[in-house]
């Protein structure tokens, strides 16, 4: 099962347990819940894995615990927070980069509508878009799909 098909599981057990329960409980209840959920579906997960980070060749121990990893190819973190702020976003990238992963889900339930509270963050897919200006030649810039890279996560503030 690729990840797109195991974020879309994901992303429909989080709307049954936000229309099961709502908003405004700690994120641990939802992790547990959200965890039940997918090994109620047969996905393999894990929760709060240390994830070790390494630097230069050394290992300078565990650097987070991820919330849930499904099928050891999508992290996802949750949050029961009023807003997500950029930073939010950057450690989930972080994240990514550190085990290799492409795809992670940025999950806040104290949303009133679930939908947006989810946000998807991907690791090295770019997509090129292209554009043409007056008579100039078609340009192409590089963007990040639902992510941004290491520069751009930099300059959010």
């Amino acid at each position: 099962m690729d990840e797109n098909a195991i974020a879309e599981i994901i992303v429909d057990k989080c709307f049954k347990i936000h229309n099961k329960i709502g908003p405004g409980l700690f994120e641990s209840i939802y992790e547990d819940i959200l965890f039940y959920e997918l090994m109620s579906s047969s996905l393999k997960c894990e929760k709060q894995v240390p994830i070790k980070v390494e630097y230069d060749g050394r290992d300078f121990g565990v650097g987070y615990k991820a919330d849930i990893i499904v099928e050891k190819s999508v992290i996802v973190e949750l949050k029961s927070v009023e807003t997500i702020v950029p930073v939010h976003k950057k450690q989930l990238l972080t994240y990514l980069k550190l085990t290799g992963f492409k795809l992670g889900l940025l999950i806040n339930f104290n949303e009133t509508l679930i939908k947006n509270g989810i946000t998807r963050i991907v690791n090295n897919l770019w997509k090129i878009k292209e554009f043409s200006r007056k008579g100039a030649e078609t340009q192409r810039d590089n963007i990040k799909l639902n992510a941004f890279s290491t520069d751009q996560m930099d300059r959010i503030k």
